[in-house]
């Protein structure tokens, strides 16, 4: 039987309200958590960590969460590396219809509305990174 390490998962969100109580819900549930309120600091985290989970916000101040997002997938060091998108300007409605066509909202990117439920969010982890 093959060791099972824990999944680490990269938080990108500049407002410190999301990322601890997010953080905590992650820990509990075993995942290795790194955060960070930069889209630019996203990068080098996850180039030199490895995540095997980026959850980003959209709208962060400098380099947005699209852009990061962008260079991540032209990456070749981190191209692989799953995102999902946790943002404010995604409404209710439009994560439904979302998760109706399985999840993945813009190409391979998967997307949830804020406020997350810790229970929706850990239902989304177990797609993702099973």
């Amino acid at each position: 039987m093959a060791i099972q390490y824990p999944k680490k998962i990269l938080i990108v969100d500049d407002e410190e309200d999301v990322l601890i109580p997010l953080g905590n819900i992650l820990r509990r549930a075993n995942y290795i958590v790194s955060t960070t309120t930069s889209g630019e600091e996203a990068i080098k985290l996850a180039k030199a960590n490895h995540p095997d989970l980026v959850i980003l916000d959209i709208v962060l101040p400098g380099l947005d969460g699209g852009s990061v997002a962008d260079m991540l997938s032209n990456d070749p060091a981190t191209a692989h590396t799953p995102i999902l998108f946790l943002t404010g300007i995604l409404s209710k409605e439009e994560e439904l219809q979302s998760k109706k066509e399985g999840g993945k909202k813009s190409g391979k990117h998967f997307m949830m509305a804020k406020p997350v439920s810790a229970e929706d969010l850990q239902e989304m982890l177990r797609k993702i990174i099973p």
